[in-house]
C-alpha cells in the first residue's frame, strides 16, 4: 500500500525526523489560506499522486500549465495560483503511463534552501530477508541511471536482525554521503530513527529523495515515499486510513474487496490461474508464445464460485482484453467450481473475446462435462503448452 507524500511526511514528522512545514490542499478555495500560514519567503506547491517523476512531468490540460507537478512560488497568491492550476488536471510522468494521473490534492510547503542533494532509501533484499539501506550522493537522480552509469556511487547494506541498527551503520553512511561536523551526528540519528519506523509500521519501501543538505548545514528529508505491507495493514489501522482509493486501479482495487490476487498488466491474453506459481508459468508460455499477458490473477486454492465470477468480471472489464485463458489445476481448488464460475460469469458478463480452458486435477471430468455441454463457445485445451498456443492464435487469427 503506497500513501502520499504529504502523509508520509506527517509519519516522519510523528518519528522526530526533521521536515519542511506544510498544508494539504483539496480545494482550490483553501489554497491561499493554506500558504498563508506558512512563513515563506519561499513556497514550494507539490502535485500530490502515487508516481516518480513530478517534477519531470507534464499536465494534459493546456491551462494547467507548464512548469511540471513541482513548482516554486514567491508569494502567497502565486503559491495559490499555482495550486488551483494543478487540482482536477491531469499530470502525465515517467511512471504514470500516457494516461497520467488526476491531480486531486495538492501539497504547500515552506521553501528550503538547498547546499547538497543526496539520496537514501530503507527496503525488504528479498535475497537476504533483511532491511537494508541504499545511499548515494546522487540525489535528485533516478537511482536505478546512477546504479547503470556509475554503480561505485551507490552503498548498499543490510541489517543484521540479531544486532538491529548500530551507530555505526550511521556513521557508515554519514562517511559515504561526504557528511562532517554535526551531519554526521544528525545522520547517526536519522537514521536510527528511520529504520524504527520501519519495523515498526511494516514497510516495504522508505525513499528519501531528495535528503538534503540546508544553506544552514544541517540535514532534512525534502522529499518522501512510503510503501507498505498490505499484509500486515490490519495490525495499523493508523496507517489502513491512509489509503487513498482514486490511486489505485480499478481493477485492482476490486480483486482486493473479493481476496483475489491480481496485478494489472499491458497485454492483450487476460489470465484466470489458481496458485501464483502456475500463474508465473502461464504467463511465461503466454510471451514464448507469441504474445503478452494482460494481467496476474491467482484465484487461490480454495476458491468459491462467486470468487471465480468476480474473477471473470475484472478479466472482462479490462478493454485491452482480446483473449481469455483459464488455467487450473484442481489439487484443494475444484475443476467443476471453476467451470461453474465460469459459466455463471459467462453468463452475467457475456463472452465477446475468445475463451480456453485448460482443467487438470480434482473432478476434471465433471469440470469438462460442465463446460462442453453449457453452449458456450469454449476452446478446450489438453496441456499448458496447447492452451497458451490456442490462445494466441485466437487473438492473432
Amino acid at each position: 500500500m503506497n500513501i502520499h507524500e504529504y502523509q508520509a511526511k506527517k509519519l516522519l514528522q510523528s518519528y522526530g525526523a526533521p521536515v519542511s512545514d506544510g498544508r494539504i490542499v483539496l480545494k482550490s478555495e483553501d489554497a491561499k489560506t493554506a500558504a498563508g500560514e506558512l512563513d515563506g519567503p519561499l513556497w514550494v506547491v507539490k502535485a500530490q499522486i502515487h508516481a516518480g517523476g513530478r517534477g519531470k512531468g507534464t499536465f494534459k490540460e493546456p491551462k494547467a500549465g507548464e512548469k511540471g507537478g513541482v513548482r516554486m512560488a514567491r508569494s502567497v497568491t502565486e503559491a495559490a495560483e499555482e495550486a488551483k492550476k494543478m487540482l482536477g488536471h491531469t499530470l502525465v510522468t515517467h511512471q504514470t503511463g500516457p494516461n497520467g494521473k488526476q491531480v486531486n490534492r495538492v501539497y504547500i510547503e515552506d521553501g528550503s534552501g538547498i547546499e547538497t542533494e543526496l539520496y537514501l532509501a530503507l527496503l525488504v533484499d528479498r535475497q537476504t530477508s533483511r532491511v537494508s539501506f541504499v545511499c548515494s550522493t546522487e540525489g535528485g537522480m533516478d537511482i536505478e541511471q546512477v546504479a547503470a552509469d556509475t554503480p561505485e556511487k551507490i552503498l548498499s547494506f543490510s541489517i543484521d536482525p540479531a544486532t538491529g541498527y548500530q551507530g555505526f551503520h550511521g556513521r557508515r553512511i554519514a562517511f559515504m554521503l561526504g557528511l562532517k561536523g554535526k551531519q554526521i551526528k544528525q545522520c547517526v540519528a536519522l537514521m536510527a530513527t528511520l529504520h524504527k519506523m520501519f519495523i515498526e509500521k511494516d514497510m516495504e519501501m522508505l525513499e528519501i529523495n531528495p535528503l538534503i543538505v540546508t544553506d544552514g548545514g544541517d540535514l532534512k528529508c525534502l522529499d518522501a515515499k512510503m510503501s507498505f505491507d498490505g499484509n500486515a495493514t490490519y495490525r495499523h489501522p493508523d496507517i489502513a486510513e491512509l489509503r487513498d482509493e482514486t490511486e489505485e486501479d480499478a481493477k485492482e482495487l476490486a480483486a482486493s474487496k473479493h481476496d483475489l490476487n491480481y496485478i494489472a498488466l499491458d497485454g492483450e491474453i487476460g489470465c484466470m490461474v489458481n496458485g501464483a506459481g502456475l500463474a508465473m508459468a502461464t504467463m511465461d508460455i503466454i510471451k514464448l508464445k507469441g504474445a503478452e499477458p494482460a494481467n496476474f490473477l491467482d484465484v487461490g486454492g480454495g476458491a468459491t464460485k462467486e470468487k471465480v465470477t468476480e474473477a471473470f468480471k475484472i478479466i472482462t472489464s479490462d478493454p485491452n482484453v482480446k483473449g481469455i485463458l483459464v488455467n487450473i489445476f484442481g489439487g484443494i481448488m475444484r475443476c467443476d467450481v471453476i467451470a461453474e464460475g465460469v459459466i455463471a460469469a459467462v453468463t452475467e458478463v457475456g463472452l465477446k473475446v475468445p475463451l480456453v480452458v485448460r482443467l487438470e486435477g480434482t473432478n476434471v471430468d465433471r469440470g469438462k462435462e460442465i463446460i462442453n455441454t453449457s453452449g458456450l463457445n469454449v476452446i478446450a485445451a489438453e496441456n499448458l503448452s496447447d492452451a497458451a498456443e490456442k490462445i494466441v492464435k485466437a487473438v492473432k487469427g
